[in-house]
């Protein structure tokens, strides 16, 4: 494997901070010697800064998405983080059935292949009787236009719906058998609920947002920012929730106390107050 000098290193680093907002510590150089390499044998490049005057003078989404996809780990899952759909379900029976008006926005902010929003929307099913009485939009936004793409067909594999009850997998998609393989597309009854757009957390402008936001996901991707940046987002999700709302994170991550009107309940949710 070619090596990544530390000039080389932080050219890339630069570039990732401009372009996507993402910091790299020094830890992060063999990460990203293992990843660039792959990338420099897919593009038949020698070297890589060839790689990197490669991405200098490419733009655009399919791009970006390749720089994206090259420095995180996009894993997901339905359902993942047990414990908050756990707290989940009280909330929705102790404060959101009880709500005057039968209106709902839901924001997952870095929704990656489809898998979180879907389970929102398969969740609101299962816990709000009479769901159509109800007034529901979940955004689903990310920050690759490509990854954006796959997440609105909504076609899994029959390992991603591992974990996935049978008698969910029955109620909420359809089945398609390709030779040995099997594919599950989410039904139109969940997809409707749903609307992807891409949003750059970091440079986004989040003025866009009209109305106040009841729930945000936004979790296991502030990781990936340093602590400056980790402020600057969760400043601007915060002014965006309804009081009483709900900010849900990774398990790793925290709201740092800078932020303010933000009461942790539950370990990695917090509550607008």
């Amino acid at each position: 494997m070619l090596q990544l000098k530390k000039k080389e290193f932080d050219l890339f680093r630069e570039l990732v901070y401009n372009r996507l907002g993402i910091s790299l510590s020094d830890q992060k150089v063999s990460m990203m010697q293992s990843r660039l390499s792959k990338l420099l044998t897919k593009k038949r490049l020698n070297s890589y800064m060839e790689l990197y005057d490669y991405f200098v003078h490419h733009s655009g989404s399919a791009v970006d998405y390749e720089l994206e996809d090259a420095i995180t780990t996009n894993v997901t899952s339905f359902f993942r983080e047990k414990e908050q759909w756990v707290y989940f379900k009280e909330y929705i029976k102790n404060t959101l059935l009880k709500k005057e008006k039968k209106k709902l926005r839901i924001w997952s902010s870095a929704s990656s292949s489809g898998e979180e929003p879907y389970s929102i929307a398969i969740f609101l099913h299962e816990n709000i009787p009479n769901i159509g009485t109800w007034d529901i939009k979940i955004l689903a936004t990310d920050i690759s236009e490509e990854i954006l793409k796959k997440a609105m067909l909504g076609v899994y594999s029959e390992k991603s719906m591992e974990g996935l009850s049978h008698n969910i997998i029955q109620k909420y998609f359809t089945l398609h058998k390709n030779g040995t393989s099997k594919e599950f597309t989410v039904n139109d009854s969940i997809k409707k609920m749903i609307t992807f757009r891409k949003f750059n957390l970091v440079y986004g402008n989040y003025g866009m947002f009209s109305n106040l936001i009841d729930i945000i996901f936004c979790r296991n991707v502030m990781i990936y920012f340093d602590k400056a940046v980790q402020t600057q987002i969760n400043i601007h999700l915060t002014s965006l929730l309804q009081s009483g709302g709900l900010m849900f994170i990774g398990h790793s991550e925290s709201i740092p106390p800078s932020v303010k009107n933000l009461k942790l309940v539950k370990s990695s949710i917090y509550m607008k107050q």
